[in-house]
């Protein structure tokens, strides 16, 4: 037996990070109010976005059991329908709801994402375990999962760019997720570490679904697809006692480093805590890729001055940060709503002209209007290195937009710069009244009457809020 064979015969330690995730899965208790507070908003700023993507047939179209017939008496339900389901399934269903119209919450570091996307995850697993197990879960029980799904996604995404290797950011739902939702069903330390090893194991999805010429409506079904895949992983781990992979990162040629990750190790800027919840960013203006946030409320304070100049327009100075330059500098034909969600031109050329940006202007019947197109045109996106600097310093975490509309004349509207969008924590006393409102119009907009009265007197209360069962909230919320 030669020295390769005696060490595949023994089991390395598990990899570090995969210990740290169960270390904190377990162990840690989330004491920052400030923590619960964000996460009740993200919530309810969650379900918003869930009803509001049940007007898109593309949407609803993916709803429900993955065959006729597959729906589950007593199973976990999906807010804004009537579907009860398998808790895969329903994490699949929710998370799709959640993420379909990128209006949920974000999170921009070295890479992006969407963290309520896990919510898709806990939703299910908490509203399964309340009806079929009869375990009682609290709102507050399920918001320091989300903090804890949140913290994973965020932490992970702050020094580590799977976009430069190709991967979509969903790798990061299935792992927040498969770690929560094993925590969840009863598994322990070894369980997690388990599980978060095949989550590894999976690799993660190519991100070419997000960049011409295959832009595409996955985007907006990967993050539920992820959810679906970590239910898997936890149940799995904790009911069938499956064997976990303890170097699944690391192992020479085949662990994900060296596969995937170009040899690199994952690197952190600070260890697990409540962090990512007290610094998402919430997007409650306007349904547009956040790196545009800025970008889309300069143009509006714009559209008085240019409205009724825009046959006059010479050029049109965009100044933004290196990732948005990266993602969502689009010039050329755009294919579809998914194309034009992720264009930073589109989304400047759209508020300028009309004064507004909705989900609806990303549609055809919309972008078919030529002064889109000749807007477009006439663009320049330059990157602005303070703003690259601001989006990266911890203690800021800014997201930075500049217009400026020059006319042929000589004459220009000057530079609008914001620093940081309505949905930033630095302006959260302004937000918040913004996200309540965007909850309410949407409830109000899919479910109707009196659901929706108890919905808005259960939040004016916190302590009643999250002390309420999560099946009875899920209650409110059937379509």
């Amino acid at each position: 037996m030669g020295h390769h064979d005696i060490r595949s015969a023994t089991r390395p330690d598990p990899d570090q990070p995969m210990v740290d995730i169960a270390n904190y899965v377990i162990d840690t208790r989330i004491e920052s109010e400030e923590a619960f507070d964000t996460a009740r908003y993200m919530l309810l700023d969650s379900l918003a976005c869930a009803m509001l993507a049940m007007k898109f047939p593309d949407c609803v179209k993916h709803l429900g059991p993955l065959v006729p017939g597959g729906e589950i008496a007593g199973g976990a339900r999906v807010p804004g329908t009537s579907f009860e389901l398998d808790p895969a399934q329903a994490a699949f269903n929710i998370g799709t709801l959640v993420r379909w119209l990128d209006f949920n919450d974000t999170w921009l570091a070295a890479e992006w994402g969407h963290p309520s996307d896990n919510l898709g995850t806990i939703l299910a697993v908490a509203d399964w375990q309340a009806r079929k197990q009869g375990k009682p879960v609290s709102v507050r029980d399920v918001l320091g999962w989300a903090i804890k799904a949140h913290e994973i996604q965020g932490v992970y995404a702050l020094q580590n760019s799977f976009n430069r290797v190709g991967l979509d950011h969903v790798i990061l739902v299935r792992l927040a997720s498969t770690a929560v939702a094993t925590a969840m069903l009863g598994g322990g330390k070894d369980e997690v570490i388990t599980a978060v090893s095949h989550s590894w194991i999976d690799n993660g999805v190519l991100r070419t679904y997000r960049h011409a010429p295959n832009t595409g409506p996955r985007k907006s079904w990967a993050a539920g697809d992820a959810c679906r895949r970590a239910v898997i992983h936890a149940l799995n781990a904790v009911e069938k006692k499956v064997v976990g992979y303890p170097s699944a990162l690391s192992a020479r040629t085949w662990g994900f480093y060296d596969v995937a990750f170009k040899g690199r190790e994952f690197a952190f800027e600070r260890p697990f805590g409540s962090y990512v919840m007290e610094n998402v960013l919430f997007k409650i203006s306007f349904p547009a890729e956040f790196h545009a946030q800025t970008a889309v409320e300069c143009a509006m304070q714009l559209h008085p001055q240019v409205r009724d100049r825009i046959g006059e327009i010479e050029k049109i100075v965009i100044e933004t940060q290196e990732a948005g330059v990266r993602i969502i500098d689009k010039t050329g034909p755009l294919a579809n709503y998914a194309d034009r969600d992720h264009c930073i031109q589109y989304m400047v050329a759209v508020p300028l002209i009309f004064g507004r940006l909705t989900a609806d202007d990303y549609t055809d019947a919309v972008a078919a209007d030529p002064r889109i197109d000749a807007l477009r045109a006439r663009m320049e996106v330059v990157e602005n290195p303070r703003f690259t600097q601001d989006y990266f310093d911890p203690d800021k975490r800014y997201i930075g937009n500049a217009v400026e509309v020059h006319f042929k004349d000589g004459t220009s509207t000057g530079k609008v710069s914001i620093d940081f969008p309505i949905g930033h924590r630095k302006r959260r006393a302004e937000g918040i009244p913004v996200l309540m409102a965007k909850f309410e119009a949407a409830l109000r907009g899919h479910l109707g009457g009196s659901p929706v009265d108890t919905l808005i007197g259960l939040v004016q209360d916190p302590q009643a809020f999250d002390a309420m069962g999560i099946d009875d909230l899920l209650s409110l919320c059937e379509g």
